[in-house]
């Protein structure tokens, strides 16, 4: 009997979110399949001697499902190491997401997965390493982008240059990830922790723990809601309705962090706005966009491009995600880098917004009558943590 071909094995698996069945057992053994057959399985020994055994010198950060150490392989190569923390049945959900997604993805702005060690209760394995799930990354030598944009001091480093650099490459890397993958995937959670800088200041999308395949021939898809509060798309935070469009509206927000250097939960005082994409709208409106500028971008700011990334921006979070934009254009409008005219934004899907209510309570009446179910009981729920550490991890 032919045994089938591992990349059907794959797409199986990461077809998990829409099919009601438990696969842990058949994950663990697809796992270790995929990392004997393209060489990316490190044994446990290997990653204790590139890191000096987790030494906490060599750690990066840590998150609420483990910890990224720092290590060096013996062929020189320089790694992050991350260490599922032991006992959390979440967490080896979204270590076998991310393992057999990534995987398969390659390109400049996503971060580069080297390989992984997995054991499961049964092994033999020595030292320890028995329960035992890694992920071995490429080592991005600065930090994560918020450390950076949110640190008063450390932001100086991002000038208009840079950070228009980060918008553009972060832009790239969410359009292959929807239209030149294998299968079109949604990151869901696209946000400055989960964005990596090397020393070029190249940005790499990392933390793909949520991310989901997402069926070229569907407009949506309804799945449980998970992800970070003020970078959800209203129709999926409310509703559970997650399309490619969900991810457009999370960068739109990180657009705005990056043009403001406010956090997008941030209150801002002097415009009496809940949020900076309400403050964005509110500047739109009276065609003063540009007085949400970072201070620290003063001497360097290119005011006709900064202006359209704003526009950009709010095009991005419109509450209806049909008048969205799409990334292919996205990445277009940004490589011109000249002022391109574009269609006026409609209000923004932010807390409290008219169009958002009405137009959303009927999109969710459409979603409840084709059977969704969803584990949210709130609009404004927060499913998954923050993480403050670098290299993605939660």
């Amino acid at each position: 009997m032919a045994t089938k071909p591992w990349t059907i094995h794959l797409m199986e698996n990461l077809r998990r979110p829409f099919v009601k069945k438990n696969k842990t057992k058949k994950d663990q053994d697809n796992l270790e399949e995929i990392a004997a057959k393209e060489q990316k399985a490190f044994s446990y020994k290997t990653l204790v001697e590139a890191t000096a055994n987790f030494s906490s010198q060599n750690k990066l950060g840590e998150g609420g499902f483990g910890a990224v150490y720092k290590g060096t392989l013996r062929d020189g190569r320089v790694v992050a190491v991350k260490k599922l923390s032991a006992g959390s049945k979440q967490g080896t959900k979204e270590f076998m997401n991310e393992a057999l997604l990534l995987s398969r993805v390659q390109h400049r702005n996503i971060v580069n997965l080297h390989g992984y060690h997995t054991s499961s209760p049964s092994s033999s394995a020595p030292n320890n390493s028995s329960h035992e799930k890694i992920l071995v990354y490429e080592y991005v030598q600065n930090e994560s982008l918020d450390k950076l944009l949110f640190n008063q001091h450390k932001k100086r480093e991002l000038d208009w240059i840079t950070r228009y650099q980060i918008i553009t490459g972060v832009a790239r890397g969410i359009l292959y990830l929807h239209e030149n993958s294998h299968t079109p995937i949604i990151h869901r959670d696209i946000k400055p922790s989960n964005i990596l800088l090397d020393q070029k200041w190249v940005p790499k999308i990392a933390d793909f723990g949520m991310a989901r395949l997402y069926p070229e021939d569907q407009t949506h898809v309804n799945t449980r809601i998970s992800g970070t509060n003020g970078y959800m798309a209203p129709e999926y935070l409310r509703f559970g309705q997650l399309s490619t469009k969900s991810d457009v509206f999370s960068f739109g927000t990180l657009i705005l962090e990056l043009v403001s250097g406010h956090r997008v939960s941030d209150y801002i005082f002097e415009a009496k706005a809940n949020g900076v994409l309400e403050w964005a709208w509110k500047l739109h409106k009276r065609n003063q966009t540009l007085d949400m500028m970072d201070y620290s971008l003063a001497e360097t700011a290119d005011a006709d491009q900064l202006a359209m990334c704003i526009h950009i921006a709010l095009l991005c979070t419109q509450a209806d995600p049909k008048l969205r934009p799409d990334m292919s254009r996205l990445v277009i409008i940004l490589s011109k880098k000249k002022n391109t005219l574009l269609e006026q934004p409609t209000k923004p899907g932010f807390p409290g917004s008219s169009y958002g209510r009405s137009k959303l309570r009927q999109q969710g009446s459409s979603s409840h009558s084709h059977g969704r179910s969803s584990s949210s009981t709130s609009s404004h729920q927060t499913v998954s943590s923050s993480s403050n550490s670098s290299h993605g991890n939660r």
